[in-house]
């Protein structure tokens, strides 16, 4: 069978087509990068409410929403992390979201988990549906569910960790999860905080994020960027030039010669050139893996990822704050039926149980580029056939 990879790495080229509608904040960057340090949210759950979505059009609920839809894994994600998952009636099932108990919930795909089907988001009537910034690229299904008078929120690209907070804020008005929207990311600045103390006086390590073995890699103005530097890791595609996902050539990554490679968790060992294996990161086998589901979706869960970036780069640091972060998630009932529990990305995933099936294909990022990616690729092969 044909390694469908390269089509959806050509389609990653037709993104800055649709980027540039999204209306985040740009990561912050650099060696010294911090997500740290921020406003808190001020989430309002008094309805009605209005909110301007990415399209800049303007959203009512004249009431708290009972039934919502999420259109996308990262919006489930979103729902369900701050304690919003009673009200999700329908959402896409399936690996992307096999972190989070869907239950009897409607899969609202057409069995892959990724592509939203209309008329089954139509026969929930949802109060609202909280569509990633990807819905853009699909005007068709957007026109089809306004059509039949369902509320459709688009979220703003996140391509930094405050954006992140941010669609956390929206996705609490919006579900009537003010409470919840406003704990996560407390919980979210508290660990990021300690995170960021013990990092201080440490040295940042040269990092490679393996996606692919074509060298797709997030450069600056992506939060997973932002998800390194705030690790204490200095990325080598911000060395390299590369906004955005970009591919970054072997070459390249050879001369820079990184400490660390960083790869998501669908494959049992890094997707690297062979060339690349000349880094002193597989040399002396500093390679990482992380849950490509946090990794991808912008949602609080990247905070575990961060922590166990520290926790594998930074071992001593990581030592220093353990308690500290142990007690942040005790006083935020993380692990107790509080905010998180329905679907975290753990700190120590295992080799054996982090790895997925080496025939995987991994979509990376429903948020500011790989949703895009996916139905791209899959509006574009549907225009193709049918041709």
């Amino acid at each position: 069978m044909r390694d469908p990879r390269p089509t959806l790495v050509a389609a990653i080229l037709l993104v800055a087509v649709v980027a540039p509608f999204a209306g985040g904040v740009a990561a912050a960057s650099g060696p010294g990068a911090s997500a740290a340090t921020t406003q808190p949210i001020d989430a309002d759950c008094e309805y009605p409410i209005e909110r301007t979505d990415a399209r800049g059009e303007t959203i009512a609920l004249e009431e708290e929403p009972g039934e919502v839809v999420t259109l996308y894994p990262g919006d489930a994600q979103l729902a369900f992390q701050i304690g919003a998952e009673d009200r999700v009636v329908g959402m896409p099932v399936g690996p992307y979201t096999d972190a989070l108990e869907a239950g009897d919930r409607t899969d609202i795909t057409e069995d892959d988990g990724v592509t939203p089907v209309a008329e089954e988001i139509v026969a929930l009537e949802p109060d609202v549906v909280l569509a990633a910034n990807v819905a853009l690229a699909d005007e068709d299904l957007l026109d089809q569910l306004e059509d039949t008078g369902i509320t459709v929120y688009v979220l703003d690209t996140a391509t930094s960790i405050d954006d992140v907070r941010a669609n956390v804020e929206t996705t609490g008005e919006l579900t009537g999860e003010c409470e919840g929207a406003v704990e996560t990311v407390e919980w979210m600045d508290d660990r990021l905080a300690l995170l960021e103390d013990a990092l201080e006086d440490e040295d940042r390590p040269l990092a490679y994020y393996a996606m692919d073995e074509e060298g797709t890699t997030p450069g600056t103005d992506t939060f997973q960027h932002e998800v390194l530097t705030t690790a204490g890791l200095e990325n080598v595609a911000e060395r390299a030039g590369i906004e955005g996902w970009q591919e970054i050539s072997a070459e390249v990554v050879v001369d820079e010669d990184p400490e660390w490679i960083v790869y998501p968790d669908w494959t049992d060992e890094p997707p690297i050139a062979e060339s690349a294996e000349a880094t002193t990161a597989f040399q002396e086998n500093n390679v990482v893996a992380v849950d490509d589901n946090a990794m991808s979706q912008p949602a609080p869960g990247i905070v575990h990822v961060i922590t166990h970036l520290v926790e594998t780069v930074h071992p001593d640091a990581y030592a220093e704050i353990e308690a500290d972060l142990e007690s942040v998630d005790e006083e935020y009932g993380v692990g107790e039926g509080g905010i998180l529990d329905a679907g975290d990305a753990t700190d120590d995933t295992d080799d054996e149980t982090a790895a997925a099936d080496d025939d995987t294909l991994s979509i990376p990022g429903f948020g500011a580029v790989a949703a895009v990616v996916a139905v791209l690729s899959v509006t574009l092969l549907a225009r193709y056939r049918s041709a």
